[in-house]
């Protein structure tokens, strides 16, 4: 039984949409925490719809807090119970791509998935296991969880942006080149890499342009 995931929206600036950009924000966040790069993005690229669900998981005592599964050294969970949160996290967040795609009438090509943290988490391990090809994956602050896994459970393969910072204290910095590895292994043709330089965990305006100009040229805009 998948649960619903609850999505704020920012209509595109043109009013059709032509793309849309699904944002996964971080451990502890919401979906209001990555809407806000839907201002400086949407000027640039003005027919695409930014979605930005919350996870499925609200964190005991964090009221506006949300996880899309629980982190056994952050809240004292099981290596199972974590492992468990993600499958039936994986499962919302398919259903959720799966309704957005109809109700917004667009294409898996037109769609980018943009992740921070635990969001990068997510968007790297649904999206090469969906049937189709998204446009892209933009991968802010991440890891790529599983990769020994992934050469086995590849479905589809999409260009892949991943994006750090060399000062990140939350995500070790080498989680970059350790997942570039593991997905070129497994067959990726285009994965790209920018190191956000003197950045902790966040997103810098050198990352997110950088980002930008990867999503104008995956959705062909």
């Amino acid at each position: 039984m998948t649960r619903v995931l609850n999505a704020l929206r920012k209509d595109p600036q043109s009013g059709s949409t032509r793309s849309v950009v699904v944002f996964l924000h971080g451990y502890g966040a919401n979906g209001a925490d990555l809407l806000g790069l839907a201002d400086p993005l949407g000027e640039h690229l003005p027919d695409t719809l930014f979605v930005a669900p919350d996870a499925p998981e609200q964190i005991p005592g964090m009221p506006w807090g949300y996880q899309w599964f629980p982190i056994p050294w952050i809240d004292g969970s099981s290596e199972e119970e974590a492992a468990r949160g993600m499958a039936a996290a994986v499962d919302d967040l398919n259903a959720f791509l799966d309704a957005l795609m109809v109700d917004e009438d667009v294409l898996p090509e037109q769609v980018v998935l943009f992740g921070f943290s635990q969001g990068t988490m997510m968007s790297l391990h649904v999206a090469p296991r969906r049937e189709d090809p998204v446009a892209g994956v933009v991968a802010f602050s991440g890891r790529l969880l599983e990769p020994d896994l992934l050469a086995d459970d590849v479905v589809s393969r999409m260009p892949i942006l991943l994006v750090h910072g060399d000062a990140d204290d939350v995500v070790p910095p080498q989680s970059l080149p350790q997942a570039a590895e593991a997905l070129q292994e497994a067959g990726f043709k285009e994965v790209y890499a920018h190191i956000m330089k003197g950045t902790a965990h966040g997103i810098a305006p050198d990352g997110l342009s950088v980002a930008l100009a990867f999503m104008r040229d995956k959705l062909s805009l």
